[in-house]
């Protein structure tokens, strides 16, 4: 199994799920904060996730979908089935660990049990073999697989990221970690957006222009049947320099290598006051 060393040739395979809820107001979707200190996106929000672990790739056979259905659910045929295998486990073990949430259909009292372990420092794979039950790889629909530039100025280090969408199992509450997280918030995606523009939270590119795209659905329904009808686009966004500023792209965009546009919202965030910002403000992101 290819871990990556973080470089441009080499990112780090990485799993993120957007956790998705139906609220009175209408969708929402989980964001935690990461550690002030973290190396990788320290004090910015984002969706549960991190880099895939060599451990992973042991319990394949744990999930609820055979390994060789799941490259082509990540729109990927030509990927190896045990890579794209651990892809998933390592998404729910992220979600697992950084917010408490288990896709397996263990009830509350499971997972209060699997809960108590993890808190004991028992490793994932001993939690996910004593469950008596698969984890749940179908409740995970692939979203979207974003790459860092290739030619970033500020990425020190490089990710291959798998990004799932999937709405909060039954009566489960995410809860940020108190570790590698230090708060947990459930907001619309309009909202989120709102709350970085208006300098409350701090985004990074994907997370921005992910939130973008929920931003034009309603509810959890039309978010997951919109995952089941087409093939997750492969975003790599491309960095260049415009009149002093740093700016990075999407494909459509005129400076983009791919003219195809695969994502709604601005086709370019320019480098201003710290931050990513679209050309246009807010509004060019809620459309």
């Amino acid at each position: 199994m290819n871990l990556g060393d973080g470089s441009p040739a080499s990112p780090f395979p990485s799993a993120t799920v957007l956790m998705l809820r139906d609220a009175p107001a209408g969708l929402e979707v989980f964001l935690l904060e990461r550690h002030g200190l973290s190396e990788v996106l320290g004090g910015a929000y984002v969706f549960p996730g991190g880099k895939l672990d060599r451990a992973d790739a042991e319990l394949l056979g744990m999930l609820d979908q055979p390994p060789s259905a799941l490259p082509v659910a990540l729109g990927e045929p030509a990927l190896d089935e045990g890579n794209a295998a651990a892809l998933y486990v390592a998404a729910i073990r992220e979600v697992f660990e950084e917010a408490g949430v288990l896709f397996a259909d263990i009830g509350q009292d499971g997972v209060q049990a699997a809960q108590a372990l993890h808190r004991a420092g028992r490793a994932f794979r001993d939690v996910a073999e004593g469950l008596g039950v698969p984890l749940a790889a179908a409740s995970l629909l692939p979203w979207s697989r974003w790459i860092t530039p290739l030619n970033s100025v500020r990425a020190r280090k490089h990710f291959d990221a798998r990004f799932f969408v999937a709405g909060v199992p039954p009566g489960q509450e995410p809860m940020h970690d108190q570790h590698e997280t230090t708060k947990s918030v459930w907001l619309a995606p309009a909202a989120a957006l709102r709350e970085y523009w208006e300098g409350r939270i701090q985004l990074a590119a994907p997370q921005i222009m992910s939130l973008a795209q929920l931003a034009r659905f309603g509810d959890v329904a039309s978010v997951l049947a919109d995952a089941r009808s087409r093939k997750p686009p492969r975003i790599q966004p491309e960095a260049f320099q415009e009149g002093g500023v740093s700016m990075v792209c999407y494909p459509g965009d005129s400076q983009h290598s791919l003219q195809t546009r695969l994502l709604p919202g601005p086709s370019r965030l320019c480098w201003r006051n710290d931050r990513y910002e679209p050309e246009g403000g807010l509004e060019a992101l809620l459309g």
